[in-house]
């Protein structure tokens, strides 16, 4: 496991390799690290450019035999820089630099020459069109900061902005993308912490939470919602509440529980464009302890006589 943790304290262990590992074994475990966390495969990973970095920075220091004996005996530590720094060693530690403007580090230790590493590893020769087969090496940004941001249920539904503030005290409105749910991950570029190569980025997390009322499905909301006898049986119009505002719906006659009715396009919006619907299951809520209704439902026959369990055989 390549760790970012302790990749500066020691080179061996940055780059896997025992202390008494031969020059070629150095070199090959450098070239695998070059191959998997070179920058121009991992443009979308700022975190493989770190290691890569750290990567050229052990190599540097391991495949130059001076230094890596001045390291073994505690003169130079893992960058090349003196450990006694007023005592007992002058300038020739070399280590590595900042270029002009920080925009990239230059590696000075008399080492083997990169451009021999990447030769054929990209598809070109030394130099190859790119500045790593020169020896330049971008630095690294700063690290990303993890966020998890709790969004209402209607708000997600509607993709209203998200006020957030982040660890460096400032407040930011996020607007979510369609198609969000809990889990969807939100990148906000440059936000994260400063480094030599930049800002890393803020990851937001979102966490959508329940609703009293109603349930996602899919890009569809459900609603379970309540509807009297004489709505049930007469029919009519009756105001529905939608994550949109109340609106009104049309209930046919005789309709029965369980009965789902859909309002078009107020449901979540979706990833591809439109939103979902809103689907409405009537259930009849049935007066309590209404003694005239019990005293005719007693002598009251249906026109037509029917089983509403037939269904089930019984």
């Amino acid at each position: 496991m390549f760790d970012t943790e302790t990749m500066a304290a020691d080179p061996y262990t940055t780059l896997g390799v025992a202390r008494g590992a031969s020059e070629t074994e150095i070199k090959k475990a450098y070239r695998n690290l070059a191959k998997e966390f070179h920058p121009d495969r991992n443009s979308d990973n700022p975190q493989a450019t770190e290691k890569f970095s750290a990567a050229t920075v052990a190599y540097d220091l391991l495949s130059d035999k001076d230094k890596r004996a001045q390291f073994d005996r505690g003169e130079i530590d893992a960058e090349g820089n003196p450990t006694h720094p007023f005592g007992g060693m002058g300038a020739q530690g070399g280590g590595f630099r900042r270029g002009q403007g920080g925009s990239q580090f230059e590696f000075s230790g008399g080492g083997e020459d990169l451009g021999d590493i990447f030769e054929g590893l990209f598809g070109g020769g030394r130099g190859g069109g790119s500045p790593f087969g020169r020896r330049q090496v971008p630095p690294p940004k700063g690290r990303d900061v993890g966020y998890r941001l709790a969004v209402p249920f209607e708000g997600a539904a509607r993709l209203d902005k998200q006020r957030i503030t982040l660890a460096s005290g400032k407040t930011i409105d996020l607007k979510l993308s369609p198609g969000v749910e809990t889990g969807t991950q939100m990148k906000l570029a440059g936000q994260g912490e400063a480094g030599p190569g930049g800002n890393g980025d803020a990851l937001v997390t979102i966490m959508v939470q329940p609703h009293k009322f109603y349930q996602r499905d899919g890009d569809n909301i459900r609603l379970d919602l309540p509807i009297g006898l004489d709505e049930a049986v007469l029919g009519g119009k009756i105001k529905v509440p939608t994550v949109d505002g109340a609106v009104m719906l049309t209930v046919p006659k005789n309709a029965a529980s369980g009965k789902t009715l859909r309002l078009k396009g107020k449901g979540f919006h979706k990833k591809g464009g439109g939103r979902g619907d809103q689907l409405v299951r009537l259930e009849i809520d049935l007066p309590r302890n209404d003694a005239a209704l019990a005293e005719f439902v007693k002598d009251w026959k249906p026109s037509t006589p029917q089983n509403p369990r037939s269904e089930f055989g019984v």
